[in-house]
């Protein structure tokens, strides 16, 4: 991703819908459209076939699961064709896990985001693609959108943006994106951040940081954001999980934007105000998730 020299408009060349034809995947599809059309992106729609043991020759197996790949693919690009007949597309299917498949796709094609569709809130082992879905968020080094069982496709043109920052690099990283996609969809806007609550024996946090803390928050939104919207800016007190979940439910959020890093000692691994913390909000959001990888 880079952002573009004039304002803070994003560039989005090349984007990925991981796919396993089920209709979780399904639900993703219009998010990673819309987003193509309006980035003049190219989608490539990727499936991992993992293979596994049946009681039939190997061969006489893999040409059965061959065929319904095609078959199920040519069905997503038909859809793809008709809601979006302006995007460019092609389709990636491969033997390997997800995150192999995945892995080699963002290296080739330099993919600048992955949206994924997601099947529960039992945890990130029921994402898209199994059990494998929590390695893709944590070790893609691009933007990852998921996309929610309770996801409204038909409302993929948003509304209303929330962007919860804890004003680290990651999360500066990830403002431009919040920034830029409500712009291009004329929607409001809304930064948060959240003040823990001070530990037993800590010192209580000062009544005014709430306020200094909104006017860190304000200087973050570009003077051209006034001639589409009128920023909100909020600063909770609480457990950062459940006050983006909070705020995103009170102001109707269509999209919650947070930052991801990775914590020192564990290679691959992303977190951003903890990486529970957006385990919490991908599996909770009843809107889709945009999580952006720091430097």
């Amino acid at each position: 991703m880079r952002v573009a020299e004039t304002g803070t408009r994003i560039t989005l060349n090349n984007i990925v819908l991981a796919t396993d034809f089920s209709p979780s995947a399904d639900a993703a599809l219009p998010y990673a459209g819309d987003l193509a059309a309006r980035y003049g992106a190219k989608l490539f729609v990727v499936h991992a076939k993992t293979p596994v043991n049946y009681a039939v020759p190997a061969q006489a197996w893999q040409t059965t699961v061959d065929e319904a790949c095609e078959i199920e693919m040519q069905g997503v690009r038909k859809s793809l064709g008709t809601s979006f007949p302006g995007v460019q597309s092609e389709s990636v299917i491969a033997d390997g896990t997800a995150w192999d498949v995945l892995a080699g796709v963002l290296e080739k094609y330099k993919i600048d985001m992955i949206v994924l569709g997601t099947r529960g809130r039992t945890g990130l082992g029921r994402l898209l693609l199994g059990s494998q879905a929590e390695e893709i968020l944590r070790r893609a080094p691009c933007p990852v959108l998921t996309v929610g069982p309770h996801a409204q496709p038909e409302k993929a043109r948003l509304s209303s943006v929330l962007y919860a920052t804890d004003f680290g690099p990651e999360s500066q990283a990830a403002a431009p994106y919040a920034i830029s996609l409500a712009q291009e969809h004329q929607a409001a806007l809304t930064l948060l951040h959240v003040l823990e609550e001070p530990k037993t024996g800590e010192l209580v946090v000062p009544a005014d940081l709430a306020t200094s803390t909104e006017t860190v928050l304000r200087a973050m939104v570009p003077n051209e954001a006034k001639f589409w919207c009128e920023p909100r800016c909020v600063v909770e007190r609480g457990k950062p999980a459940e006050k983006i979940l909070d705020v995103a439910a009170r102001y109707r959020a269509d999209l919650i934007v947070l930052g991801a890093r990775k914590p020192t000692g564990v290679p691959g691994a992303a977190t951003h105000l903890s990486m529970a913390t957006v385990h919490q909000v991908v599996t909770h959001a009843s809107c889709p998730v945009l999580t952006v990888r720091g430097g």
